[in-house]
């Protein structure tokens, strides 16, 4: 067995006190005896080259970075959003502290490869100016100004944001790098740049969830130049420290002239029939119905023991647990995971010999070879 004598163990340790996670947290992911991680944590033992490799996949570093005989430098390590974003949200679950990483590791190669496409002209993140103490005011600007040619759908705003420069990503529904753990209840988060700020929207089987969120997250973004990470409890709080972020929302999804064509007067008397009085208005805004609910409480049409009736209702509603399936389409996954800028950049530099097929694989979420190549023919047909 392979023993490393030159690693770092301080960098051993930075990392496991920047995911927020004990040494014993550490030895049971990767399967080893606490007393031995202990023993190479104060310098008694050494770790195997398997050890090692192990210890850095679990915190998505390379070898070389346990390695090196210097401290770690946060400021060259990490974006000022990202750093921002750790500082406000100190107690995040390390395994989404984990995803966020891999967020900013896949922007930072999507700038890389533009660099070498010489892509000179970098796309900065210039959305008109706002009141920020006036959200509906905000979101009629933001609507105007987002390309969505009367499409009312996620993959409709997705697209509108991307060309204004924001890269949109999603988690993947299947088990892996990209998939929200299921015992987290983080909705989405935004990372805010000058240059190519970051959405996240954890997948739901709801896609008017998904398209609230992705509402939310662009509200943080526009109101506040900042980012945020959310959970379900302020995605949809309609007060508090996120209301105007979900005002925004909700005015950006849902205009005054929407409302309007909602027949008030045959407000059903129980919340139990909120869905069938609401299903078409929503379905016309491509959102659910307790986004409309939330317009119409900010509007005082219905109150708010209503709107909590609903909530409650909803809350006991069930849904058969759907299966995932087989993964026949495992190459269209990268589109729906990172977004069309991402993946026709990763195309591009691949077919410009600027990248190998197998480092196109890496950045594609390790896609097969043959399925980089099926990616290729069908691209420009998503």
């Amino acid at each position: 067995m392979a023993i490393i004598k030159s690693a770092n163990i301080d960098r051993i340790i930075w990392c496991i006190g920047d995911r927020n996670i004990t040494a014993e947290d550490l030895a049971a992911e990767i399967k080893m005896h606490e007393e031995k991680l202990h023993a190479v944590l104060r310098g008694e033992a050494d770790l195997s080259l398997t050890q090692l490799k192990k210890i850095a996949k679990f915190f998505n570093r390379g070898l070389l970075f346990f390695i090196a005989e210097s401290e770690v430098n946060e400021t060259e390590l990490r974006t000022s959003g990202f750093r921002t974003l750790s500082n406000e949200y100190p107690q995040i679950d390390p395994h989404i502290k984990a995803l966020i990483e891999r967020v900013e590791r896949q922007r930072r190669i999507f700038l890389d490869l533009r660099e070498e496409l010489r892509e000179e002209e970098t796309q900065t993140f210039l959305p008109p100016a706002v009141p920020h103490d006036d959200p509906k005011a905000a979101a009629e600007i933001i609507r105007k100004w987002l390309p969505l040619n009367g499409e009312r759908t996620f993959e409709s705003y997705r697209r509108g944001l991307e060309s204004r420069g924001v890269l949109v990503f999603r988690s993947n529904g299947y088990i892996g790098a990209w998939q929200v753990p299921k015992e987290s209840e983080i909705e989405g988060f935004a990372i805010y740049h000058k240059q190519f700020p970051i959405i996240f929207v954890k997948k739901q089987e709801a896609k008017t969830r998904e398209l609230f969120t992705l509402a939310h997250e662009l509200g943080h973004l526009v109101l506040d130049r900042a980012g945020s990470i959310d959970n379900a409890d302020n995605i949809f709080a309609p007060k508090g420290k996120e209301r105007e972020v979900n005002a925004f929302a909700g005015y950006l999804l849902v205009s005054d002239e929407a409302l309007k064509e909602i027949d008030i007067h045959g407000k059903p008397a129980t919340a139990d029939e909120f869905e069938i009085w609401l299903k078409q208005p929503a379905q016309a805004c491509g959102v659910s119905v307790e986004v409309v609910l939330l317009r119409l409480l900010d509007k005082k049409q219905i109150s708010r023991e209503e709107y909590e009736d609903y909530k409650d209702w909803k809350k006991l509603q069930t849904r058969p647990e759907r299966s995932v399936g087989a993964r026949n389409y495992r190459y269209r996954e990268p589109v729906n995971v990172f977004g069309r800028p991402f993946v026709g950049t990763v195309l591009e530099a691949l077919g410009t010999k600027q990248i190998t097929i197998v480092k196109a694989s890496r950045y594609l979420d390790n896609i097969k070879i043959a399925d980089v190549h099926k990616l290729e023919k069908e691209f420009n047909a998503f």
